[in-house]
Parts: structure tokens; C-alpha cells; sequence
């Protein structure tokens, strides 16, 4: 009787064994962290000082806002740059050496941990931050409440006004222009409020317009067009450094996030630098 022929088993592939041991180099991280956050305040120190250094009395040797706010934009970029660096670099030669790994996942862990060290630096740096503007707006509302209460002890009735904007107050009780009351109106403080309100709105109203260019005319003795004229320039060069204001503080938070981006990226490539030294010489 013929035996049925029987293939033999393919031999079984050996299972992948689990390492018990997490890959993360958490010890590594932290002094990393410590590093990036301890450079990033020595500097910034640093720039702190040569800005205040900076401005001195006389106006020969003052800089302009606009070139102070370009020169602290560019100082915290390479800040930013640094700190990454060193701490990236740190973290990728204080990392436990992995045996027996494939060289692609150990590039890949290197990188990992230069970006989890950003991450964890620049998280507890947002976080000291929030916390010392949080501290101060609450001493800021404090002090408010405090002074606020204090006026208004016996006139509760008075509190409500807080929020009701002094333009709209001054509008109120606005004299005309033909009342012979209006030759005794001072007017620089009615003024500032009527700009500001103007700043906030996107615009000064033409009815404030012919009324700041009344009290002008009436205060300094030039002529209604002079005066008039004079009130079209001041509005729009407020509304020109508005602007300019503006589009500085957009320009720089642009450039803030673009810096923080190719800071993760150079603490990836130091921690992959750092890794790699860390294995040539173990």
C-alpha cells in the first residue's frame, strides 16, 4: 500500500520578542529640557540687557521702535535656534544606546526624542508664562475692584457707570458750537477720547470731526479750513501707526511660529547628531 507523500512544514518564523524596556530615554529628555530652558533664559537675559543698554537719552544714539521690535524679533529666533540645538544635542548623547536596533529606527528615536524634548521645553515655557500674565491681570483686576469699591461706598448706584464708555458721556453733554458756554471748553481731554474712540472703531465720524475742528479753531485762533486740516492729519496718522502697529505684531507672531518650527526641526537634527556621536564612542 503506497504511503500518501506528506509535504514537509515549512519552517515557522521566530516570533518578534517584545522588549520589556520602554524606548523613551525619559532621564535624557528632561536634561535636554533643562539645558534648552536654561540657555533660552541666560540669553534672553542677555538681549533683555543690550536692549535697555540701547536706549539712552539722547536721541542721536536711540533707536527707533520699529528697528528695536526687528532686532528682538531676530534675537528670539536665534534663542530659540540654540536652545533647540543644545538641547536636542544633550538629549541624543545622554540617551540609553539601544543594542541590536536597525539603524533607521535608531535615526527615528534620535529624532523622536530631540522633538519630544522641544515639546516638553517649550510647553513648560508657555506654561511660566501664562502663569505670570495670569498673576498679573489678576493683581491689575484686584487693584480695579479695590479702587472701584472705594469710590462707589455710598453711591451703589454710581458702580453701574463702569460700563459706560466716557465718549459716550462726553457725547452726552456736548455743547454746541454756537453756545457761548463753548469758548470755556478746553477740549484736550474730550479730544484724546474722541481719537481713541475713533482708533477702536476703524474711524473718526465726520460729526466729531467738524467738532474737534470747531474747539481747534476756537482755542488756537487759525482759520475753520486750517483747523479742519489739521484734524484730517492728526486721524490719519493715528490710523497709520494703528495700522502699522498692527501689522508689526502680525509680522512678528508669523515669524515667532515659523522660528519655533525649524526650532523643532534643529533639535530633531541635534538629537540625531548627539545619538550618533553617543554610539561612535559608547
Amino acid at each position: 500500500m503506497d504511503v500518501p507523500y506528506t509535504a514537509p512544514h515549512a519552517p515557522v518564523a521566530d516570533q518578534a520578542i517584545e522588549a520589556s524596556k520602554s524606548a523613551v530615554s525619559w532621564a535624557a529628555i528632561f536634561a535636554g529640557t533643562a539645558v534648552a530652558i536654561s540657555i533660552s533664559l541666560v540669553f534672553l537675559t542677555l538681549g533683555s540687557g543690550l536692549g535697555l543698554a540701547s536706549l539712552t537719552p539722547s536721541a542721536r544714539s536711540a533707536a527707533s521702535s520699529g528697528g528695536l521690535a526687528a532686532l528682538a524679533t531676530v534675537w528670539i529666533v536665534v534663542v530659540q535656534w540654540l536652545s533647540a540645538a543644545s538641547g536636542g544635542y544633550v538629549t541624543g548623547r545622554l540617551r540609553t544606546r539601544w543594542v541590536g536596533t536597525h539603524t533607521h529606527e535608531v535615526f527615528f528615536r534620535d529624532t523622536a526624542h530631540g522633538f519630544v524634548t522641544w515639546a516638553v521645553a517649550t510647553a513648560i515655557v508657555a506654561l511660566v508664562i501664562a502663569s505670570a500674565t495670569s498673576a498679573m491681570l489678576a493683581d491689575g483686576i484686584h487693584a480695579s475692584t479695590t479702587m472701584a469699591s472705594g469710590a462707589a461706598q455710598g453711591a451703589d448706584s454710581n458702580a453701574r457707570i463702569s460700563s459706560v464708555a466716557p465718549y459716550d458721556v462726553d457725547a452726552l453733554f456736548r455743547t454746541p458750537s454756537d453756545d457761548a458756554r463753548f469758548a470755556s471748553i478746553d477740549g484736550r481731554g474730550e479730544a484724546t477720547r474722541i481719537l481713541a474712540n475713533g482708533l477702536s472703531a476703524g474711524g473718526v465720524p465726520d460729526a466729531d470731526r467738524a467738532y474737534l475742528a470747531n474747539l481747534i479753531a476756537l482755542r488756537t485762533e487759525i482759520s475753520q479750513a486750517d483747523a479742519k486740516k489739521r484734524v484730517d492729519d492728526v486721524v490719519a496718522r493715528t490710523q497709520q501707526e494703528a495700522e502699522a502697529t498692527r501689522k508689526a505684531a502680525a509680522r512678528t507672531s508669523f515669524l515667532t511660529a515659523l522660528a519655533m518650527m525649524i526650532g523643532a526641526f534643529v533639535a530633531c537634527a541635534a538629537a540625531a547628531l548627539g545619538g550618533h556621536e553617543r554610539d561612535r564612542h559608547p
